[in-house]
Order: structure tokens, then C-alpha cells, then sequence
């Protein structure tokens, strides 16, 4: 199946400022694609490309294996930014503008009402919403039209733990509906939650891309002791799984492959006359994964 998205080597600048630098990846049709990185690392900008927003310097992009990007547009719905909704009109009325404004979806509004869970509020006033209820309108607006892809820009950015279950929730169920979802985030807490791909930025650069499963492994560490650390040292060195080794306030810290256990570091150990002192298995967070991605 080809990808929904396609993204090749585009790279974009804006005077001395490179805010994208040969990006590369494909979007899988019926997957949650995170784009993860700092603020400034070009996912927003990567968005407006895409979109037709914004006009790369170089490389290219392709949606549903080559469609004109027109055609294409009109199953995109996109929330780059807070729609400008009228406070003192009801949902309803704001959805009916709109529609007017994107000259489709004025039949759809009982349906993303439905689909967004607002329904009950269509007659409320937009003023009298939570943030997470005008946010899940926002996305309403964006759905008009039935739209197979769903284009986020931080679509939690400044949600209270309340609203940003109800983002999630929302995304999660549009998802099994059938629609690909691509969310911009820099908060890997989101990704790592609702997504089933990532690729992550930092300053313009594609570090790495994948199922998120994948792309976030993390790598458990192992930290062993010994009375001879150099002797330790030299005896790990000749077992096989240790992929790296490194020495830090008198231990040794191992990154190994994934079926290397404690117990068969200490059992090779044994084997070759060494009593460990210390033998600690050391579980490194996906939030470790990403600080060391993204600032080293």
C-alpha cells in the first residue's frame, strides 16, 4: 500500500536561517503520525509545506501516491493554528461560517458535532466553553467535509490535564473511524500516547523516523562492580551481546542487546573468576531517550 504522505529531501530557509535540512520520511495511510521535536525545530514549518501554506526551497512531497495537490486538499482537514470563532455564537452558527468560508461541509455539522462530542452544546455559546471543548470544535471545523486526513499543530498547547485527555480521547476514536491523523507535538508524553509513528526533529535535521515502538526503543542499562574494575573491564570486553561499555565513578555501565539479562553477566563473570559487588539493571526512560536525541 503506498503512503498517504510521501516527503522527499525538502529543505527550506528563510534568509540565513535553514528551518529544514533534507527531510525525508513517508506517512502510512490509517496511522497516529507524531512530528516530536523542541520548539524551533521546524515541524510547524514542515506542516505549512505540506499544506501548501508555505513554498519549499528545494525536494519535494507527494499525498494518496501522487493526486494533484487540489484534489488532495479537499480530503486534508488542518488546525494550524485557533480557528477565530465567534464568542457570542452558538456552535452551530460558528460551524455554519466555517463551512461557508471553506465552501464545503454545511450538511456535515450535526455529524463533527456528533463526532467531537459537542453535540448536547450545539446551541451554546462558543464563550461559555472549557478550553478543551473550544479545542475539540476546532477540530470539529477541521473535519467539515469528511476529510480522510487530520492535520494537528500542537493540538494540546496550552490544555489543562483535563482538556488534554479529551484531545487524546478525541484523536484516538477519529483514528479507528478511519482517519490518519498527523499531529506536530513537542511533547513526547502525547506522541508517545496516541501515536503509532514518530519522526523527530531537532533545529531542521530528521534524526530519526519510524513505528514508535521502534523509533523510541529505549536501551536498558546494566551497572556492575567489581573489588579489579580494570580486570572486570577487560573480561566483559570479550563477551558476546555487550554492544557498549563506559566507565563512570568506579562503574562500569552496559548497554547490551535486548536478550542480554543480569544473570547471565553474572554467571560469565563467575565463569572467569570475578565476584561482582554491584549488579543493577537500569531501565532508561523514553524521556532519557529523548533528551539524549535531541541534545546531543
Amino acid at each position: 500500500m503506498p503512503p498517504i504522505l510521501s516527503i522527499q529531501h525538502i529543505s527550506k530557509s528563510y534568509g540565513p536561517i535553514q528551518a529544514l535540512k533534507d527531510i525525508s520520511f513517508d506517512v502510512p495511510e490509517g496511522c497516529v503520525f507524531g512530528i516530536l521535536g523542541p520548539n524551533g525545530s521546524g515541524k510547524t514549518t514542515l506542516l505549512g509545506i505540506v499544506l501548501d501554506v508555505l513554498l519549499a526551497n528545494t525536494g519535494s512531497y507527494s499525498w494518496f501516491g501522487g493526486m494533484e495537490n487540489s484534489s488532495a486538499r479537499k480530503q486534508i482537514g488542518a488546525l494550524l493554528e485557533t480557528p477565530n470563532f465567534y464568542h457570542y455564537l452558538s456552535a452551530f452558527h460558528n460551524l455554519e461560517i466555517t463551512a461557508a468560508i471553506k465552501q464545503r461541509g454545511m450538511d456535515d455539522r450535526v455529524r463533527v458535532l456528533r463526532q467531537v462530542g459537542l453535540f448536547e452544546r450545539r446551541d451554546s455559546k462558543f464563550q461559555t466553553f472549557s478550553l478543551g471543548m473550544k479545542q475539540r470544535l476546532a477540530i470539529g471545523a477541521a473535519l467539515l467535509g469528511n476529510p480522510k486526513i487530520l492535520v494537528l499543530d500542537e493540538p494540546t498547547n496550552g490544555l489543562d490535564p483535563a482538556g488534554i485527555a479529551e484531545i487524546r480521547d478525541l484523536i484516538r476514536k477519529l483514528n479507528k473511524e478511519g482517519i490518519t491523523i498527523i499531529i506536530a507535538s513537542h511533547l513526547l508524553d502525547e506522541i508517545e500516547k496516541v501515536c503509532t509513528h514518530v519522526a523527530i526533529l531537532k533545529t531542521g535535521r530528521l534524526l530519526l523516523h519510524g513505528p514508535v515502538d521502534e523509533a523510541l526503543r529505549s536501551e536498558d542499562q546494566i551497572e556492575v562492580k567489581a573489588p579489579d574494575i580494570e580486570r572486570l573491564q577487560q573480561t566483559l570486553q570479550n563477551m558476546a551481546g555487550i554492544k557498549k561499555m563506559k566507565l563512570a565513578d568506579g562503574t562500569l555501565q552496559l548497554t547490551c542487546d535486548t536478550n542480554i539479562q543480569p544473570i547471565q553477566i553474572n554467571e560469565f563473570c563467575i565463569g572467569n573468576g570475578i565476584v561482582l559487588s554491584h549488579l543493577l539493571m537500569k531501565k532508561k526512560s523514553l524521556e532519557t531517550k529523548f533528551m539524549e536525541l535531541t541534545n546531543n
